[in-house]
């Protein structure tokens, strides 16, 4: 599939068949993939969780309002993010740099995100924003159907997977093999409302 015809077939599937499985290698596949993703400073803020207990995926779909796809579909993700990636040995970020890009990017780090919260956490977000889209986007490349999720507790989900006091859950997104078509598209803009140039 090309990237026109995944973009155009992508929709947010609620309903999926509960007895497929997705393989290890599939799911390598795709978070190989993923990962790729850009973020600022390539700090790749983002971590993953992929939940297969059966116990911890119901009580999630508890916490998303009975939400059946949280414990039918193939592959469960949280996307989650380090409000303080910048600050875990951030020389990690740029390894392979030349020292003199090495020298420019690491304090610019540091003079960026210190004590700038709120530039912490809109990075988070725009960070797992963007490798959600990878996700979807390599998901219907691989033949599978995706959904993401924000309408769910975060703060139970959090507990759930224990998440670390310094990071965010940013969305989920199910990955499986739709047994129902989505909707059709209820009412897209149009590209002269939403495209403008130079201002409002």
């Amino acid at each position: 599939m090309n990237i026109k015809e995944a973009i155009f077939n992508r929709r947010s599937v609620k309903h999926f068949d509960p007895d497929h499985v997705i393989s290890e290698s599939e799911i390598n596949t795709l978070m190989e993939h993923v990962i790729l993703s850009p973020t600022a400073f390539n700090i790749q803020h983002w971590r993953f969780v992929q939940v297969h207990n059966k116990e911890k995926r119901q009580q999630i779909e508890d916490a998303s309002w009975g939400q059946k796809q949280v414990t039918e579909a193939s592959l469960l993700l949280i996307l989650c993010a380090d409000l303080n990636a910048w600050e875990k040995q951030p020389e990690r970020y740029w390894q392979h740099a030349p020292k003199e890009v090495q020298d420019f990017l690491l304090p610019a780090i540091e003079n960026y995100y210190t004590n700038h919260h709120q530039a912490q956490r809109d990075e988070c977000l725009r960070s797992s924003s963007i490798a959600a889209m990878t996700t979807m986007l390599m998901a219907k490349e691989l033949g599978y159907d995706s959904c993401p999720m924000d309408g769910f507790d975060f703060d139970k989900v959090a507990k759930i997977i224990n998440l670390p006091h310094d990071h965010i859950v940013t969305m989920m997104i199910t990955v499986g093999k739709k047994r129902a078509d989505a909707r059709p598209r209820s009412g897209q803009l149009s590209l002269e409302e939403v495209l403008l140039t130079d201002s409002f």
